[in-house]
C-alpha cells in the first residue's frame, strides 16, 4: 500500500478516532480512570523517542550531533510555543483538573492551539512514513496514544466553557482534521519532504518528548501516594513495551 494511504489511516485515527474515543470516555469520566491514560501515554511517547525514533535518525546520519542539535532547537521551540499559549492546554498538566476550572482559557483559543497541534502532528507523521514505514507506524501509534487523553482534556475543558456535548464534538472534529491537512499537504509535498525528513524526524521526537517530560509527568507527580506512584509506573512500563513490541513485530515483519 502507498505511503499517501498509511498517512491518510494514520492521520485519521490521530484525528478524528481519538475525538470520538474521548468523547465516550468524558461520559463515564472519573478523577482516577483519566490519569491511567495519561500514564499510559507518557511511557508510549518516551519509548517511541528512545527505543525507536532517534535511534533511527542516529542511524541514518554521519553526524549524530547534527541529530541532538535539532533536538534541543526543538524542544526549545515547544517551550516558545507554550509560553505564547498555543500549546500548554493541549495537553493540560493533569486532564482531571479541567473539569473543574478552565483558567481562564476560552474555548476558542483552545481550538486554536489544538488546530495548530493537531495540524504539526500530521506533518510529523508524513514525514515518519516517507522516511521509513517502520519508523511512520511507530510515530503514528505514539502519537494516536497521546491524544486520546490530549482530547479528552480538550473535550471537558469546552464542556466546562459552556459548550454543549455535541458542539464540544463538533469543534473538536473540526480541529482533528487539521492533522489531516498537515499529513495530506506534506504527503503531496513528498520530493520536497525528503530533504527535510531527518529534521522532522528530530522535531518529532523534540515534541513528543517535550509533551512526556514537561507536561504530562509534572501531572502524575502530583498524585503521592504509594498506590499512585506504583500504578503510574507500571502503566508507563506497559506503555514503553507496547512500543517496544510493536516495534519488534514490526522489524520482524520487514525481514
Amino acid at each position: 500500500m502507498p505511503s499517501f494511504f498509511w498517512i491518510l489511516i494514520a492521520c485519521t485515527a490521530g484525528g478524528v478516532l481519538s475525538v470520538i474515543l474521548a468523547a465516550l470516555l468524558s461520559l463515564g469520566a472519573s478523577a482516577r480512570r483519566i490519569p491511567l491514560l495519561v500514564s499510559f501515554a507518557v511511557g508510549a511517547l518516551l519509548g517511541a523517542v528512545f527505543l525507536e525514533i532517534l535511534p533511527y535518525a542516529f542511524s541514518r546520519t554521519p553526524a549524530p550531533s547534527t541529530v541532538t542539535a535539532q533536538l534541543l532547537g526543538g524542544i526549545l521551540l515547544f517551550f516558545m510555543l507554550e509560553k505564547l499559549v498555543l500549546w500548554r492546554h493541549s495537553h493540560g498538566h493533569e486532564p482531571v483538573q479541567a473539569h473543574a476550572h478552565d483558567h481562564g482559557r476560552s474555548g476558542a483559543l483552545i481550538l486554536i492551539g489544538d488546530t495548530f497541534h493537531n495540524f504539526v502532528d500530521g506533518v510529523l507523521i508524513a514525514a515518519a512514513f516517507v522516511a521509513d514505514f517502520h519508523l511512520g507506524v511507530i510515530t503514528a501509534l505514539a502519537i494516536v496514544v497521546h491524544e486520546i487523553p490530549q482530547e479528552l482534556s480538550s473535550f471537558l475543558i469546552l464542556l466546562h466553557s459552556g459548550f454543549s456535548r455535541r458542539r464540544a464534538l463538533f469543534y473538536n472534529l473540526l480541529s482533528g482534521l487539521a492533522m489531516l491537512l498537515g499529513g495530506m499537504l506534506a504527503s503531496a509535498a513528498h520530493e520536497s519532504l525528503q530533504a527535510w525528513v531527518p529534521a522532522m524526524v528530530a522535531m518529532a521526537a523534540a515534541s513528543m518528548l517535550y509533551v512526556a517530560v514537561a507536561d504530562l509527568i509534572p501531572g502524575l507527580q502530583r498524585r503521592l501516594q504509594i498506590a499512585d506512584t506504583l500504578q503510574q509506573m507500571a502503566l508507563i512500563g506497559l506503555g514503553v513495551g507496547s512500543i517496544w513490541l510493536m516495534g519488534n513485530l514490526l522489524g520482524h515483519a520487514a525481514h
